[in-house]
């Protein structure tokens, strides 16, 4: 008797088991008989998985923090290698966290397993010599952008562009008035989303100017408001201390960034991956950021791409403002966002084509690049 198909993933954090556990519905609505083996989180083990050690002992981010960690994660790759190598899955996929699955992902290609990296590295924008590590490790990149496939084809590197997840289950068209009846604010009137970030250096950083801005917006359009998600609770402390000394409308919620975004007619947001989600929505957006003097110096001579934000990445042109560094003053802010609350129709259309774009079922599309590469044995 033939064995069932086994399909061995390894997703180090927890976007990482939302989208390993997408591709594993869809892997199971394709193949009845697949069984899954390797590292996920609780979606991928409700779904079947049976992983060799706790997804979060991979979950690591910040130089020092990898650094203190260095000898475990050797040690638990070392040790993944040679069970995968035993097991002799079908497929290895390994879902994002690069540092751990590219270097896993080449020691067994070389044994003979087929290989399938999903979510590509900024490999299109800085270090893009990575590429030659990626084509050696992978037997496929899956990708959730078009214009990562193309930097990949313009290197033979096989790949298959995917689609984005969040595409599929972001609505076409956000309901407004509900999403602000959720979240208590007035019908009427405009809002603003203020997101300066989800980490502590982000808003250390960029939650005062974004308040200044708001400061500025309130004395040239009096009946504003805003909102703001924190994404934790140590978020909120962080910015009640910022707001202790300010008198702004301004609503704080926990979460519920989606709530927000669907809720507002425009959103000041720093550059990340929650400037695709408002785009997503919609919803006319100014993207700021600063670092670090030194880290900014040193990124300004290793980035390739002209730009930093994802909605000017997949647009292939300037749709959005992007204020860095010294130009992200909260009277620049103030006035971007004050022009979109007026003419956004610009930015927001091109975000429906975008959007339309993106949507394309990505983890049957996924299942189904993964399936063709294993059935072309």
């Amino acid at each position: 008797m033939s064995r069932p198909l086994t399909v061995a993933l390894v997703a180090g954090e927890a976007s990482g088991d939302i989208l390993g556990s997408g591709l594993m519905e869809a892997l199971k609505a394709l193949r009845p008989d697949v069984q899954f083996i390797g590292i996920g989180g609780p979606r991928m083990e409700a779904l079947g998985m049976q992983s060799y050690f706790p997804q979060e002992r991979l979950a690591v981010m910040g130089l020092v923090e990898v650094l203190g960690r260095l000898p475990e994660l050797l040690a638990r790759r070392k040790r993944l290698v040679q069970t995968l190598l035993d097991a002799r899955p079908d497929v290895f996929i390994g879902i994002d966290a690069p540092d751990f699955n590219l270097d896993l992902a080449m020691k067994l290609r070389r044994g003979g397993i087929r290989t399938v990296h999903y979510v590509s590295p900024s490999v299109w924008a800085w270090r893009q010599k990575r590429v030659l590590k990626i084509r050696d490790a992978c037997d496929l990149m899956l990708t959730l952008f078009p214009f990562e496939a193309k930097f990949y084809e313009a290197h033979q590197v096989p790949v298959r562009f995917v689609g984005h997840p969040l595409a599929d289950t972001i609505p076409l068209e956000a309901d407004r008035e509900a999403a602000r009846a959720a979240l208590g604010l007035p019908l009427a009137g405009p809002v603003v989303a203020l997101m300066p970030g989800s980490r502590a250096g982000e808003v250390g950083r960029l939650g005062g100017s974004f308040l200044a801005a708001a400061e500025r917006l309130r004395s040239m359009r009096p009946g504003i408001r805003f909102v703001l998600p924190c994404a934790s609770a140590q978020r909120r402390e962080q910015i009640e201390q910022l707001l202790a000394n300010r008198d702004l409308p301004v609503t704080l919620i926990d979460g519920r960034s989606h709530d927000a975004l669907a809720a507002c007619d425009a959103v000041l947001i720093a550059s990340g991956t929650a400037t695709l989600e408002a785009l997503l929505y919609k919803r006319p957006m100014v993207v700021a950021y600063r670092v670090a003097p030194l880290t900014f110096q040193i990124l300004k001579r290793m980035v390739k791409s002209p730009y930093i934000s994802l909605p000017n990445l997949l647009a292939q042109r300037p749709l959005v403002p992007e204020l860095l560094q010294d130009e992200a003053t909260p009277e620049a802010m103030a006035q971007q966002i004050a022009s979109l609350l007026d003419s956004g129709q610009a930015q927001t259309e091109r975000f429906d084509a975008i959007h339309r774009t993106l949507r394309r079922d990505a983890s049957r599309q996924a299942a189904e690049a993964v399936l063709q590469l294993v059935e072309a044995r």
